[in-house]
């Protein structure tokens, strides 16, 4: 790894902390352990790490805390306890958010509370709207970090009542027939359809052209960041994004986008676009057992950026378009 004194600036990921006071279980499939209580000794440490290498923010990709919260009551007292831990840290943390936040609260509730970080953004923008959270910002001098909202159309990140919601039944029903709607597809990209996955409006999309023209004449270098994973070589088919080939197609119409990261796959994944876009899917802390960690660092040079992993998240160079 290239001398890290000598990076412009450095920044935090971490991802799918989904804490719980509870006892460690089994996800969806039953495939992997599950770690909820420890899953915030896992964020100290992390938190801790970066202010030890004193990095500039922190972007937590969504899922602070796990859906079990809701139906205990305990949604509020798991969120203080893991923004208890994010608050140690003396930089800004941006916070996306993942399906977890809406098993536990409605999108105003979410607007209102600490999880709305659109207001640490500073000179960037506020938010598009009152109903989408996607917002960027400048973390230094030529650099730009756009946040996206991945359940802008979404069956549960929209009220039942609403447009994007009935849009969402609607795409739903139409490529999924099982009577969960948890429960994917049989066949390949078609898995993304579930409940636990949405996607990104027109307007949204809207929003992020504008924002990646812009950086464009200003020969800004642009980090885009999602819950949801939208390449599917860089993750299980059925953790994408339903409509990410459209936001595809707008980063690769932009030569100031270097890298996306998401969260959401909790094996992580990785790949580089052939417009050389690297498209990083972070591991979940959820997932990783006591004895390791799963978080991030990131270094930011002039030609590339390093991304310096800890315990199940690997090292990786990653070098500009």
């Amino acid at each position: 790894m290239e001398d890290r004194a000598r990076a412009l600036f450095s920044f935090g990921i971490i991802a799918d902390v989904q804490f719980a006071d509870i006892d460690d279980g089994m996800n969806y499939l039953r495939t992997s352990r599950r770690f909820y209580r420890n899953s915030v000794a896992l964020l100290r440490d992390a938190v801790r790490h970066w202010e030890e290498t004193r990095v500039s923010c922190v972007i937590q990709l969504g899922d602070a805390i796990d859906g079990y919260n809701k139906s205990r009551d305990a949604s509020e007292r798991a969120l203080d306890t893991v923004m208890a831990e994010f608050e140690k840290s003396s930089v800004d943390v941006h916070h996306v958010w993942g399906n977890h936040e809406f098993y536990n609260f409605s999108r105003e509730t979410l607007m209102a509370s600490p999880l709305n970080s659109a207001g640490k953004a500073g000179a960037g923008s506020d938010l598009i709207a009152d109903d989408i959270y996607a917002y960027e910002f400048s973390p230094a001098p030529g650099f730009r970090f756009v946040l996206l909202d991945a359940y802008d159309v979404s069956v549960i990140g929209r009220d039942a009542s609403s447009e994007k919601h009935q849009q969402a039944m609607k795409l739903l029903l139409k490529h999924n027939s099982n009577a969960d709607l948890n429960q994917p597809p049989d066949s390949g990209l078609e898995q993304r359809f579930v409940k636990f996955n949405g996607g990104f409006s027109a307007e949204q999309l809207q929003w992020l052209e504008e924002v990646l023209t812009l950086a464009d004449q200003k020969q800004e270098r642009v980090t885009v960041f999602s819950h949801l994973p939208i390449h599917p070589d860089a993750t299980d088919s059925i953790c994408l994004a339903w409509n990410y080939e459209e936001l595809l197609l707008v980063l690769r119409a932009h030569k100031s986008v270097m890298i996306f990261i998401s969260g959401h796959d909790h094996d992580g994944g990785f790949c580089t676009d052939p417009s050389g876009v690297h498209h990083i899917t972070l591991e979940g802390v959820i997932e990783t057992p006591p004895d390791t960690s799963a978080f991030g660092t990131v270094y930011v040079y002039e030609d590339q950026m390093l991304l310096k992993g800890s315990g199940r998240t690997a090292d990786r160079v990653l070098r500009y378009p």
